[in-house]
């Protein structure tokens, strides 16, 4: 005769938003900055002088679609 068995279900663990919002904030700063350098970072408003930013993120100037010729 064959008896029933249940499995144990995992029940999920809730991270609440204070958490959270921190690391939020500074990924999303972080991310801003990565854009600034990426898609702004040229000419005159450049912080740093010459085109060594620039041309060290020139190609994913080209894959995100920042024109820059």
């Amino acid at each position: 005769m064959a008896t029933a068995t249940s499995l144990p279900v995992a029940t999920p663990v809730g991270i609440p938003v204070r958490e959270i919002l921190p690391w939020a904030i500074f990924g999303g700063l972080l991310l801003i900055l990565g854009i600034y350098f990426i898609g702004v970072e040229e000419g005159a408003a450049a912080l740093f002088n010459g085109m060594y930013v620039h041309e060290f993120v020139h190609d994913g100037r080209h894959l995100l679609g920042f024109p820059c010729h």
